[in-house]
């Protein structure tokens, strides 16, 4: 069994959180592959993604995504209304359109900062995706190139800060290293 389906294998058999709605969360570092993990998750749950990184205010905005996730999101799936929340544009530094969410009985949230609270504890299945440091540097430069280096570096520190004082590793149910 593969990790994909050892994630849908639990979230078909976890208590949802959300109301109705078992979501999801695959957080961890950047650059750790929770986006690959997402999406193949997602399809053989046969259910949306939201993508946090359509939900972080800029570079320095990763301490209130999981409010936001949370207050727009989470809370109206779980009272069984559709959520939505803005989008980040970060070639423009700015919100941009907002994004509607319906309410499904299954939903993914990937990336950093989806399970941790206050969206943690609606948070059905928390799966935790690491790499080493020097792994995830190299892929987060790959794909965005040199210039963002100075961003990713400051990113890290962010996340190291955040997921400490969550806890958000600790209390995932599946741990995958890619």
């Amino acid at each position: 069994m593969d990790q994909a389906d050892a994630v849908a294998e639990l979230a078909s058999t976890a208590r949802p959180r959300c109301g109705e709605c078992m979501v999801v969360g695959i957080d961890g570092p950047s650059g750790s592959g929770k986006t690959t993990l997402a999406a193949a998750v997602a399809h053989r749950l046969k259910c949306p993604v939201v993508h946090m990184d359509d939900l972080f205010p800029g570079w320095d905005g990763l301490l209130a995504a999981s409010g936001l996730l949370h207050d727009q999101v989470l809370e109206p799936l779980a009272q069984g209304r559709p959520g939505s929340y803005r989008r980040w544009d970060w070639t423009v530094s700015a919100w941009a359109d907002t994004v509607s969410v319906p309410w499904v009985p299954m939903l993914v949230v990937e990336g950093c900062a989806s399970t941790v609270r206050p969206a943690g504890d609606l948070v059905g299945v928390r799966v935790w995706v690491e790499a080493a440091p020097d792994v995830r540097m190299t892929r987060g430069i790959e794909r965005d190139g040199e210039a963002f280096r100075p961003h990713w570096e400051r990113w890290a520190a962010q996340e190291r800060s955040l997921f400490a004082a969550d806890g958000t590793r600790e209390r995932a149910e599946l741990i995958h290293r890619t």
